[in-house]
């Protein structure tokens, strides 16, 4: 079924409505002990989280981020056009691109996106791991830019896990939603590559001491 076809328009309204109802359901509670919310009004960052907490991140910046229009990187596979709609619906903007797929024209897309005063979103180990892995984009947008990333992670009191490879995390409705803001991450110039492995894993680490549920 194609996705402008008008029975795949009518699917999509009716899940997203669904998906807006489960959302609702979720209590959230929010831990920044970093005044995220206070910096992000103040200027653009780059949003980092793993692939698996992906799925209810409306939920968390639709309260916590009103103000500044964020633009999320989706792959440009035919998967990534469901998860681009489900973005655009919930108000938000999309760039479309990867490492492997249209990854100049995007990463051209986040200097400009940044650049006009918007944050950008990236999962560092998508689209397709290794899981809990950062790629070596956001620490080269990062430094590009001097854009600080911002990691954030979610976790659930209830859950389901995909069988998928990063074990995709589904909250069962009702449930409690902790969103934890880590520290900003400024990432350093670096001269050589072994400098530039030091920013990668020091990000990585960063994001990594906030998962509890692995």
């Amino acid at each position: 079924m194609k996705l402008d076809s008008w029975p795949a328009r009518v699917l999509i309204a009716l899940g997203f409505g669904l998906y807006r109802l489960w959302a609702r359901t979720l209590r959230l509670q929010v831990e920044d002990p970093n005044n995220v919310m206070a910096l992000v009004r103040n200027q653009p960052v780059i949003f980092a989280i793993w692939h698996n907490r992906l799925l209810m991140l409306p939920r968390v910046f639709d309260p916590c981020f009103p103000t500044r229009q964020s633009f999320g990187l989706i792959s440009a596979s035919r998967d990534g056009d469901l998860v681009s709609i489900l973005i655009e619906r919930s108000g938000y903007g999309t760039i479309r691109g990867s490492s492997s797929r249209k990854g100049v024209s995007a990463l051209r897309q986040l200097v400009d996106t940044l650049a006009a005063g918007s944050n950008v979103l990236l999962t560092p180990d998508g689209p397709r791991g290794p899981v809990y892995e950062a790629s070596q984009g956001v620490v080269f947008l990062a430094q590009k830019t001097g854009a600080p990333v911002v990691p954030i992670h979610m976790e659930y009191s209830s859950c389901w896990r995909l069988k998928s490879w990063d074990r995709f995390i589904v909250p069962r409705p009702f449930a409690k939603l902790r969103a934890i803001f880590g520290a900003p991450i400024h990432v350093e110039p670096t001269a050589d590559a072994e400098q530039f492995e030091a920013e990668r894993l020091r990000l990585q680490n960063a994001m990594m001491s906030l998962v509890e549920e692995k």
